[in-house]
């Protein structure tokens, strides 16, 4: 089951990034983030959902739950970075994101 929340915040800067938040994170990282753009938080997204969702998103943020795949950048043609809330990057395709130029980092606290 896909599960969508969008908030915007009111007043965005001229060029503010779109960022989707892709496996479920603290209610205070979704916050944080929102100062940065706008914020969407899509969680239960097949493969398949997240290869077609991604292009309008310059960032992506994951735990372990989705698999950022050599699909996902490659559809991702606005994505510059992908954060991995919790340690260690198992889960995305480095080889992809260097090749796409894609910056990839983790927050090895940031799943507690």
């Amino acid at each position: 089951m896909t599960s969508v929340e969008t908030r915007t915040p009111t007043q965005l800067p001229l060029g503010a990034a779109r960022i989707l938040v892709a496996d479920p994170i603290a209610e205070d990282g979704v916050e944080r983030l929102r100062a940065a753009g706008e914020v969407d938080v899509v969680t239960g997204q097949t493969p398949e959902e997240l290869v077609e969702r991604i292009g309008a998103y310059d960032a992506l943020v994951v735990r372990s739950e989705t698999k950022v795949t050599a699909e996902v950048f490659a559809a991702g043609a606005r994505l510059r970075v992908v954060g991995r809330a919790g340690v260690g990057v198992d889960n995305i395709d480095i080889d992809a994101a260097t090749r796409h130029g894609v910056l990839v980092l983790n927050a090895p606290t940031g799943n507690t």
